[in-house]
């Protein structure tokens, strides 16, 4: 199991989900939904540390990150 931190959110521009893993420099994934986009960034982190063994490339230790949620208001209504 991979812990590394997955920033998940929606893209106009791409009108999909996009997955990204901030210490994974260049690993990303996108998805019609956030869940396909979470699975999708998963199978690519793999690959990613995959290749990077292969090319003898050092693999960054992921980092302890608290969990914070946010809450959004509509203040609108």
């Amino acid at each position: 199991m991979l812990h590394y931190e997955i920033i998940l959110y929606w893209s106009e521009e791409d009108q999909e989900f996009i997955a990204e893993v901030p210490e994974l420099p260049g690993c990303a994934a996108d998805g019609r939904t956030y869940q396909q986009a979470l699975q999708n960034v998963e199978v690519v982190m793999q690959q990613w540390i995959n290749i990077a063994k292969t090319l003898g490339r050092s693999i960054p230790e992921f980092k302890q990150h608290s969990i914070s949620y946010i809450r959004l208001i509509d203040e609108t209504k």
